[in-house]
């Protein structure tokens, strides 16, 4: 039997509310994107990296550092149905690993790629990501650092851009965690979940990934000890720019 094809695919469109051209956003003198592609690409049990766009700006300036990149539909309502679009355009098999990379990661890390692949390797479960502890308190009343919890066989439970769990006890100690946004799942799930109807749940906080709970699949987690950023924000660009800049030192 052929051995299964692992294969990272970054969902990238320049149109967005909050931040527009993020994913061409310069960081030390290089595009957002390019940080995150040359990152996902140092992980040797990845066969091939890609970008779907729907802009030619991001897909020529992918070219122009030298990756791939697929130009998908603009009519795509989020990032996993560009990412379908392109599973299909590749011709994966069923049961090969789809992991999907967020162009706004920078700091993703090559361990924390590692932990997202054995979510899904090493597991029953339809679906993986990953959590990190939340260490700054302000991120915590953060709408942007999207919250979660799991249960004992760590698997999640909820997702929320509010602080989960409730602690009304505040002298209790315990730990939250920020959900980092990337996912591993079959091909065979991908094509499954894109056709689930959107949900109460996803609808009303706006993650999309509270389908697959609401909807009764299994969606393992698995905490990163490596830390990484998200941004969403000029301002959170800004943050990460100076952490590039300690870390180069």
């Amino acid at each position: 039997m052929e051995k299964e094809k692992i294969i990272a695919i970054i969902p990238a469109r320049y149109q967005s509310s909050r931040f527009p051209g993020k994913p061409l956003a310069l960081l030390n003198g290089k595009p957002m994107i390019q940080w995150v592609y040359e990152n996902v690409n140092r992980v040797e049990d990845i066969m091939d990296t890609y970008v779907a766009t729907d802009d030619v700006r991001i897909l020529n300036s992918v070219k122009d550092f030298g990756g791939k990149a697929i130009m998908t539909s603009s009519e795509h309502r989020s990032g996993t149905d560009r990412i379908a679009e392109c599973v299909d355009i590749l011709k994966l098999d069923e049961n090969d690993i789809i992991l999907n990379v967020q162009g706004d990661e920078p700091l993703i890390q090559k361990e924390m790629m590692q932990d997202l692949i054995s979510t899904i390797k090493d597991s029953e479960s339809y679906m993986g990501t990953l959590k990190e502890k939340i260490r700054n308190t302000d991120d915590l009343e953060n709408p942007n650092i999207v919250k979660v919890i799991t249960n004992i066989h760590n698997n999640a439970i909820y997702f929320s851009r509010f602080p989960i769990p409730y602690c009304r006890e505040k002298t209790e100690k315990i730990d939250l965690y920020r959900h980092v946004g990337v996912y591993a799942y079959r091909v065979f799930f991908l094509k499954k979940y894109i056709k689930l109807p959107e949900s109460m749940l996803e609808k009303a906080e706006s993650l999309e990934q509270l389908r697959v709970i609401e909807n009764g699949y299994t969606m393992k987690v698995k905490e990163t000890k490596s830390i990484s950023m998200g941004v969403d924000t000029k301002e959170q660009l800004k943050i990460v720019e100076e952490i590039m800049k300690r870390e180069m030192k």
